[in-house]
């Protein structure tokens, strides 16, 4: 009887592993997709035997619009769906099937991440600079996901720190770097589509850059946490949200460091703070920066949006009045870097132009980096592993 209980045991356990089950009862075959090859070929594969037509939607394809590429695929044997690219260049990539007009993610790879609503899978080809977005043998931060009070904002709010490797057996006191996402984003977009722990554990490790705390806030007010993670439960993600860039965030942002400096064992001056972010992230590093010119030593605008819209007739917030007059104050203030990078085909790039014009007229230093591509999470990683060795030398 016992013997025949561990039986009944061991079919129930494999009946529960989905990539055994399926195929050994239900005949399927075993899907490997995506598959990587040495001189950077990938492969993948889908299995959809009564559709008419497969097509692979992939980053790395020219763009249709603002939308990634596609392709067609071959239909084979019993029903698998096939393509294989030319070599890659080393990089993390974004795809998705279309499956008779419908998109969907890759049921044979779990890896996934979330981009506002859309979610696709991902893959990194080996070398410069994917493996730097990997997972390596190299001693490992701690990524946690905080809750702060906003006394501003009148709410209790989540936000993400990622804390060096040894700092928890450390007594030693680290600099900050305040990292902000875009539109759309939340507090979770600079780790899951951004990399930032493996960017920061990596060069840590190699002695590129210097042990650091990060701090990743939500920077959508009316929200206490990304979607899913907060009081208001499950709803779908949307590009822009309430007062996402009326200055209310602005205003309140030193809530956000008096927090880290009153938990974290932190240098709390100037000169060890550092604020950067990308496109809507660039917008408040930028006016956060001026509205507290001797708060940070160190500023980088990432694809940057530069000025607010204007609503109608109505008059800018009072956060974005006297923009020169602060840049000034900034200006006389000092500080040790100001960093500006944009891709050449980014539709921000005009405007980026138009601010370093400002820039040159105020007498404001600044470096300038210029990429290729336009408003990716390609260039904005990119942009990271660049200027985080840079920070507090």
């Amino acid at each position: 009887m016992k013997y025949l209980s561990s039986l009944l045991v061991a079919f129930f356990i494999f009946l529960q592993q989905p990539s055994i089950a399926q195929q050994a009862l239900q005949g399927a075959p075993e899907i490997k997709s995506p598959e990587l090859a040495a001189d950077g070929r990938v492969t993948f594969r889908v299995l959809a035997p009564d559709a008419k037509e497969v097509k692979l939607s992939g980053e790395w394809l020219p763009p249709d619009g603002f939308a990634p590429g596609s392709v067609s695929m071959s239909k084979g044997d019993k029903g698998v769906w096939s393509y294989t690219t030319d070599p890659l260049p080393s990089e993390l990539y974004t795809y998705s099937f279309v499956i008779d007009g419908f998109r969907t993610t890759d049921p044979a790879n779990p890896f996934l991440q979330r981009d506002v609503a859309t979610v696709t899978n991902i893959f990194i080809v080996s070398g410069s600079p994917g493996d730097l977005y990997k997972v390596n043998k190299v001693p490992h931060g701690t990524v946690s996901k905080r809750w702060y009070p906003s006394p501003g904002l009148g709410m209790e709010r989540r936000l993400t720190v990622y804390t060096p490797p040894g700092y928890e057996n450390s007594k030693e006191k680290y600099p900050v770097l305040y990292l902000l996402h875009g539109a759309g984003g939340d507090e979770e977009a600079w780790m899951t589509l951004g990399r930032a722990s493996q960017i920061l554990d990596n060069l840590i490790a190699q002695g590129k850059t210097k042990p650091m705390l990060v701090v990743m806030p939500n920077g959508n007010v009316s929200q206490e946490a990304a979607p899913g993670e907060e009081s208001k439960g499950f709803y779908k993600p949307t590009f822009m949200v309430p007062k996402t860039m009326d200055g209310t965030y602005e205003t309140n942002f030193m809530d956000i460091v008096r927090f880290i400096e009153s938990n974290y064992r932190v240098k709390a001056d100037k000169s060890n703070r550092a604020i950067a972010g990308l496109s809507m992230g660039g917008f408040h590093s930028l006016h956060i920066s001026r509205l507290n010119p001797n708060s940070f030593d160190y500023v980088g605008l990432y694809s940057a949006a530069i000025l607010p819209r204007q609503q109608g007739s109505d008059p800018l917030p009072a956060a974005y009045d006297k923009i020169d007059e602060t840049l000034s104050v900034q200006k006389k203030n000092g500080y040790k870097l100001y960093w500006i990078a944009c891709g050449k085909t980014d539709f921000l790039y005009k405007a980026n132009q138009e601010f370093r014009e400002r820039l040159d007229k105020l007498g404001m230093k600044f470096t300038y980096r210029e990429s290729e591509g336009g408003h990716t999470w390609r260039n904005w990683r990119v942009y990271l592993s660049e200027f985080t060795p840079m920070l507090f030398r």
